[in-house]
């Protein structure tokens, strides 16, 4: 297969914390990574041989302590789910709860989650991708680190099937308006609401920990899902 084109970036969409990680969480790094976990290298993943199998296909961007991701997992046997993630107690958390729930449709990769895409995922590969409570960045000054821009809009979009989904989930006012102009601007994305703006809830999902912690601040969650166009339909 061809290799994408090199369109690494300079700012990164997150900071790498230390956090405390437990000595189960630990061990699991050690002994679960080789049953769970998949290296990043500089080419695309073979997702059939991944996973023994042709499925649909779910890919989350920031899976956190993978609550949700293995919630998802464990109701759809009949998907396979790829979790990124760069923070090492999220993943160990995750690889034991992973591991106690005896699940096998479930992958991680612990790296720069647009690296992956660019790199790893190859073209027309997804059925769905998610993105739910990325950092806001609500400074001004650091608009520029938010994930959701015109360029990821388009890798994402080029990475989904024909009618694959990206659903995308935020706390922050500003920050939900400003991913809403941003996918509109995206020429092979078409939202799925017939009047063009936020959704309602539209996958049945436990709430994640940053949702919850919104939630107590009184924060309104906005949730989106957009859709890889068919590239012979005509922009509206």
């Amino acid at each position: 297969m061809q290799q994408p084109p090199d369109l690494r970036r300079s700012v990164r969409s997150y900071v790498m914390r230390a956090g405390r990680i437990t000595d189960a969480q630990q061990r699991a790094l050690e002994m679960l990574w080789p049953r769970f976990g998949v290296e990043f290298e500089p080419r695309l993943l073979d997702l059939d041989g991944l996973f023994g199998r042709s499925a649909p296909r779910t890919l989350e961007i920031g899976f956190g302590n993978g609550e949700h991701l293995l919630e998802r997992a464990r109701a759809a046997p009949e998907r396979d789910f790829l979790g990124i993630e760069v923070h090492r107690p999220g993943i160990g958390h995750l690889l034991l709860e992973a591991s106690k729930a005896g699940t096998s449709n479930l992958r991680v990769i612990a790296h720069d989650a647009v690296e992956v895409l660019q790199c790893q995922i190859a073209p027309d590969s997804l059925d769905e991708l998610q993105l739910l409570f990325p950092d806001p960045w609500p400074k001004a000054r650091h608009h520029k680190r938010r994930i959701v821009q015109p360029a990821f809009a388009g890798l994402v979009a080029s990475r989904l099937k024909s009618g694959g989904r990206f659903h995308l989930a935020t706390d922050w006012e500003p920050y939900a308006q400003d991913m809403l102009s941003v996918l509109q601007g995206c020429e092979a994305l078409r939202n799925c609401m017939a009047h063009g703006g936020f959704s309602d809830r539209m996958l049945e999902r436990s709430a994640t920990r940053f949702e919850r912690r919104g939630e107590r601040l009184g924060h309104t969650v906005r949730e989106l899902l957009f859709m890889r166009a068919p590239a012979s339909e005509p922009r509206k």
